[in-house]
């Protein structure tokens, strides 16, 4: 996939007025947090919320960080999260939240951030919902089948004669096409 950084605004959520570029993040999709040099952080008056927070690391070891809230901004996009505040010895990145709550996908062949288009939220009380609600869930087995092929197949409470679902009950009918069930 290919390893790329970006420039990074970071600022007091209470006082965007006080800022830190923070140069050269690595953007890791691994990692939940975003990571920031403690002294950065302390510097433009972001606020320890949660101490001594147990994180796991990519290699199974347990560290013990300091976390608070910050506004992050990388070019057009930005968003509010959780940051680390990251100690000496410790890389700094850009996590998956952070990269989720700007609507960014990474393009790693040019290696930068691009929008993720529109953000998809189901309408309330129409008939699509109620439809998406009720779509069969599917199983993945990666077990090897028949010709080596992982299986991919109905759950089995979503297989014919399935009872109602609350919507369906709710509404008095079954949006699956079939009889009602009693």
């Amino acid at each position: 996939m290919g390893v790329f950084y970006v420039d990074c605004r970071v600022e007091n959520h209470k006082d965007p007025k006080k800022v830190a570029v923070v140069p050269k993040l690595l953007v890791d999709t691994g990692s939940e947090f975003t990571w920031v040099a403690a002294e950065a952080l302390e510097r433009i008056g972001v606020k320890p919320v949660k101490k001594d927070l147990p994180i796991q690391m990519a290699n199974g070891q347990i560290v013990t960080r300091t976390v608070g809230y910050a506004i992050l901004r990388v070019d057009k996009y930005e968003t509010i999260d959780e940051v680390v505040f990251a100690q000496k010895g410790d890389l700094t990145l850009l996590g998956s939240r952070a990269l989720e709550g700007m609507n960014v996908h990474l393009d790693a062949r040019r290696k930068r951030l691009v929008a993720a288009g529109p953000v998809v939220a189901a309408p309330t009380g129409s008939s699509r919902t109620v439809a998406l609600l009720n779509a069969p869930a599917v199983v993945f087995d990666p077990r090897p089948r028949a010709y080596g092929r992982p299986f991919f197949g109905l759950a089995e409470a979503d297989r014919p004669r399935r009872s109602l679902t609350r919507f369906e009950a709710a509404a008095g009918r079954n949006f699956s096409g079939g009889g009602l069930k009693a």
